[in-house]
């Protein structure tokens, strides 16, 4: 029996070896993935190897002096890193949920238009596809504190003009002064920057789930209507179990784009340096290691901190959501 398994085994190889069915179809997939597989090496692994070697040194790139975990403990330990980490988690909270609805929604109703349909998707294309940095541009020029747009309507109605994007103290203090601190919650500034990405990222979103609705079976809506579902039984019952996995892969990526956030924060913030700490996000932290400061080894160790931070949140979603998404 051991005998006849062996020669089995022998033959298998000799086959596969010889240029079998299963041989060639290695070797093509293979053939097919190594440019990807090579950029993947060459743009990804190799720099991320070397930002944690350049974690466990201190100085500038010409004088790097080896310090093992030290830089990994003053980060831990440093305020303005778990200040950074807070931003960055007011920014996820009130970005990811808020681009997600307004994209479902508009897809929602782009889906169910049908005069000037391709008019319509392009408008809300139009946001995303603008170069972000001019876009910031035109949204500070609103904005300006002395002569934007914003502020003079507001002058118009009665209102007290405000700081808007220099604007350090919390929005719940200014809406209800004796009942918050000013250091608490997110600053306004904070929430123009976020107002300003839903803004700019919605389009995408928009996109993709219109490609979700437009693949759904129209059987199913049919028949959820015959059976007398209303808009928001369909929505719960038939659209959202559908586009689940549309849904996970847009909150993953979000997630990660809320964690890599620097040309918005930086754009209209003027770098943050007028906002007291209100505006600076993981990435604007990071920024400033490198480039203000100096501090290669202190700041290739957040960028290792950071990458982390967005594997293991990816992780947690993607475990989170695997066993209640059906692919159709």
């Amino acid at each position: 029996m051991h005998i006849h398994e062996l020669t089995g085994r022998c033959d298998r190889a000799v086959s596969w070896m010889a240029g079998g069915p299963a041989r060639g179809e290695a070797i093509a997939a293979f053939i097919l993935l190594a440019p990807a597989l090579l950029i993947l090496i060459a743009f990804t692994a190799v720099p991320f190897l070397g930002a944690i070697a350049l974690s466990l040194q201190q100085g500038r790139y010409d004088a790097l002096t080896y310090v093992g975990l030290k830089n990994y403990a003053d980060v831990l330990t440093n305020g303005d890193f778990w200040n950074s980490v807070l931003v960055t988690f007011y920014y996820l909270i009130g970005v990811v949920p808020a681009t997600l609805l307004l994209g479902f929604f508009a897809a929602y109703a782009l889906h169910r238009v049908t005069r000037f349909q391709h008019f319509l998707r392009t408008l809300y294309f139009l946001p995303y596809i603008t170069p972000i940095v001019a876009a910031a541009m035109i949204w500070r020029a609103l904005l300006n504190t002395e002569l934007g747009l914003v502020n003079h309507l507001f002058e118009t109605m009665g209102w007290a003009p405000q700081q808007w994007l220099l604007e350090a103290r919390g929005l719940l203090h200014l809406l209800l002064p004796d009942r918050f601190a000013p250091g608490f919650g997110p600053s306004l500034s904070l929430c123009c920057v976020m107002i300003f990405d839903v803004w700019h990222n919605t389009g995408f979103v928009v996109v993709l789930f219109l490609a979700g609705f437009t693949a759904l079976p129209r059987e199913l809506e049919e028949a959820a209507r015959i059976d007398g579902a209303g808009t928001v039984a369909l929505i719960r019952h038939v659209y959202l179990p559908l586009l689940a996995p549309i849904i996970v892969f847009l909150l993953i990526v979000g997630t990660a784009g809320a964690f890599q956030a620097f040309n918005s924060f930086y754009a209209l913030t003027y770098g943050g340096n007028q906002t007291l700490g209100s505006t600076d996000n993981l990435m604007l932290y990071l920024y400033r290691s490198f480039y203000e400061y100096g501090r290669w080894g202190y700041g290739s160790t957040v960028a290792v901190i950071l990458s982390a931070f967005i594997a293991a949140l990816s992780w947690i979603q993607w475990r989170a959501a695997r066993n209640r998404v059906y692919a159709a």
